[in-house]
């Protein structure tokens, strides 16, 4: 037997397998939903109802109504996400790996998104000469109002149905730089109380739709006018 022939056996099988084909990874630039405890619902398709997912996880026993016990549990499950080293308490590390790799979408200079299916708004428009003023810097007359001091939505109030830009933080009522588990159950409650209006004890989906923003055709998430506001937070005191 040649040489050539016992050596060719040990070349094939030390030879590299083929290569299957390149990996192709499909990434979204669609808007997520928020929760109103901070958790980001993404969508993998057009069609994709992100509220609707929240709702289905949230509403345990399936019987179509959100009540105050069923969110609270919502943001416990929650919790346990952020509370990474479980030690009951959401530290400063905790919360910087919540804004910057669970929800980037929350940080108050990130670019707004547009929902699944829907158009992405137009680029701004620049002031053209001799233009009456109506456009400025890309915005009509009735788009002024989300540029005065609390008429915009930033950061996680974009996606979500309340207006916190930071849901996770906002939960620290005692301003410890730490969230604990009965601050989440509470900010839980608190949250609730506030989407629930008509004090009825409880949410539906079509309630909850209602009251998601809309994306003007700028970029710029507004409320649906005359919408109640849920802000947290102490009021600008009204003019005279």
């Amino acid at each position: 037997m040649s040489v050539a022939a016992l050596i060719l056996p040990f070349l094939a099988a030390a030879a590299p397998a083929p290569a299957s084909g390149p990996i192709t990874v499909t990434g979204h630039a669609w808007a997520p939903f928020i929760s109103p405890m901070g958790e980001p619902y993404r969508a993998h398709s057009p069609t994709d109802d992100t509220l609707a997912n929240w709702f289905a996880r949230a509403d345990r026993n399936r019987d179509g109504l959100l009540t105050a016990d069923e969110m609270q549990a919502d943001a416990e499950r929650f919790y346990a996400v952020l509370d990474a080293d479980r030690n009951g308490d959401i530290d400063p590390d905790e919360l910087a790996n919540y804004e910057y790799e669970i929800a980037p979408d929350i940080q108050v200079m990130s670019k707004t998104r547009a929902a699944p299916g829907t158009v992405a708004p137009r680029p701004p428009e620049t002031r053209a000469e001799g233009d009456s003023g109506r456009r400025r810097h890309g915005h009509d007359d009735d788009d002024f109002s989300s540029l005065a001091i609390g008429g915009g939505l930033q950061g996680a109030a974009r996606y979500g149905l309340l207006n916190i830009p930071e849901p996770v933080a906002a939960a620290d009522t005692d301003f410890d730089r730490g969230i604990s588990l009965a601050e989440f159950r509470q900010a839980a409650i608190s949250r609730f109380a506030l989407l629930d209006a008509s004090h009825s004890g409880k949410l539906t989906l079509n309630q909850l739709q209602a009251l998601r923003p809309v994306i003007s055709r700028n970029g710029r998430a507004k409320r649906i006018k005359d919408a109640a506001d849920t802000r947290v937070g102490n009021p600008l005191p009204a003019g005279n």
